[in-house]
This record gives C-alpha cells, structure tokens and sequence, in this order.
C-alpha cells in the first residue's frame, strides 16, 4: 500500500506477563481512497520502531503489512503491522510511465 505519512503516534512500551520488554509505535497513513483513506499501522520491535526514523509527517510512502486478528472475550481486534516500509521515489504509476515510453507513430 502506498500513501502520504500523516501522523506518527508515541510509541508505547512495557513488560510481558513471560518478563520480557516490548516497544510498539503506530503511525497513520493517507491511501487518498474516497472514504475513510486514513489507516493505521504498527510497528513490533525496536528494529521496526526505529524505521520511523528516516519518514516525516507528509512523506510519500509504501509499507508492506500483515493483517490479523484474535478474538478475546467474544470480539475480534483486528491489527496491521508493517514489517517494510520504504520512501516513494516516483509516483508515476505504471500507465503514465507506458504513456510516457511509447511512441507516438503507431499506424492505426
């Protein structure tokens, strides 16, 4: 999915019931759908935390995720943690890049 970063929410940390300490940060993205085009996401892990660094508020992005969800007490949560995330360089899309390659001398 691609889109423009809109906001990077504060991240969020704590303790496991196993012991062991978990960091989270969300972040949402504008995919300019007509309805509802803002989506959150979130990042697990220092690793996947710390990509946040190098985006801004207003950068075009795309993002790679995995959608889930678990049910608990008879309602389901549903989650979408981004697992890549890379700036956009062009957003050309791949008809304009076609219209711009092909020539303009065909026969018919």
């Amino acid at each position: 999915m691609t889109g423009k970063l809109v906001k990077v929410l504060e991240a969020q940390s704590g303790t496991s019931k196993a012991g062991k300490e978990w960091i989270k940060q969300s972040f949402v993205l504008d995919n300019g759908a007509k309805f509802n085009p803002e989506v959150a996401f979130n990042l697990f892990g220092q690793e996947k935390v710390d990509m946040l660094l190098e985006f801004s508020a207003g950068d075009e992005v795309e993002i790679l995720f995995n959608l889930s969800s678990r049910e608990y007490k008879g309602n389901y949560y549903t989650s979408a943690d981004v697992w890549k995330m890379q700036k956009v360089v062009n957003s050309n899309s791949f008809e304009e890049k076609l219209d711009e390659n092909t020539p303009n001398d065909l026969p018919f």
